[in-house]
């Protein structure tokens, strides 16, 4: 089985905490997702300011991809790099995608304008450099979908992680051609809704992701979250959908490949995916 976590935050993950062992390091976490499949890892950027410490993190491993972007959440504390600064940077060989970025009203009531110009500007800078957006969304639908219409109508292309949106909303998304990954939620028994949208998403525009070091699933919730535990999320997904866990494997790792086009597959050792 060939997995791709497409959504972690390596930089995040207490290794101290590690189903590895308290002393752990991110070469074991990763050496341990290889063993249970996972070929490839999305690590994602939600500061600008901090992505030079992140792809120094991950620079030894080369099937590790970085993304570059502004989470919403971090608007008001963070300093956004200019324009022309994140831009230069999103031309990194390591970078395959921006973001993650979008809008978050659950938790920000006073910033909604400015995550609306700081979300439209990383759309733009994806546009220019021909790379997917990561789109976070909270409570803010409607703003989400207008912004994304346009984008998607130049040429855009992206994906709705960690999706908790409605069926109309999913339906949406995909009639403009973006992605929608599932992350360990949709393995909470007080998921159903979510579980729902899960059956019907089109095979072919379904991404799995941990967004470790949150939101651990079944049977690892209450715990930190690792990107070897996003077989668990492919499982319950074949489990609703009465696919063998194989295939959805196959089918996510290859949408993954498709949708993030500047990530290349790297496959480890026979020895390194066994187990």
């Amino acid at each position: 089985m060939h997995l791709v976590d497409s959504h972690c935050h390596l930089d995040m993950l207490d290794l101290t905490r590690t189903s590895v062992g308290a002393q752990a390091d991110l070469a074991q976490v990763l050496a341990a997702a290889r063993r249970r499949g996972v070929k490839h890892f999305l690590s994602i950027n939600v500061d600008p300011q901090q992505f030079d410490a992140l792809q120094a993190l991950v620079a030894p491993f080369a099937d590790v991809s970085l993304s570059l972007g502004l989470h919403p959440l971090h608007y008001a504390d963070a300093q956004p790099l200019s324009p022309e600064a994140l831009l230069d940077k999103a031309r990194h060989e390591r970078v395959v995608a921006i973001g993650e970025t979008g809008l978050d009203y659950h938790y920000d009531q006073t910033h909604h304008a400015q995550q609306r110009a700081s979300f439209a500007e990383h759309l733009e800078v994806a546009l220019a450099v021909n790379k997917p957006v990561i789109v976070h969304t909270r409570d803010a639908a409607e703003d989400t979908l207008a912004l994304l219409r346009p984008f998607c109508e130049r040429g855009g292309q992206g994906v709705i992680h960690c999706f908790t949106e409605d069926l109309a909303f999913a339906r949406e998304v995909i009639a403009m051609g973006l992605y929608i990954s599932f992350s360990g939620i949709v393995t909470f028994h007080s998921a159903k809704a979510l579980r729902e949208v899960a059956r019907v998403v089109p095979l072919d525009r379904l991404l799995v992701e941990t967004d470790a070091p949150y939101l651990a699933p079944v049977p690892f919730r209450g715990q930190q979250n690792e990107p070897g535990y996003v077989r668990e999320v492919a499982g319950c997904l074949a489990e609703l959908r009465g696919l063998s866990p194989e295939l959805v494997a196959q089918q996510t790792t290859e949408n993954f490949f498709r949708l993030f086009q500047c990530a290349r597959p790297v496959f480890t050792s026979e020895s390194e995916l066994s187990g």
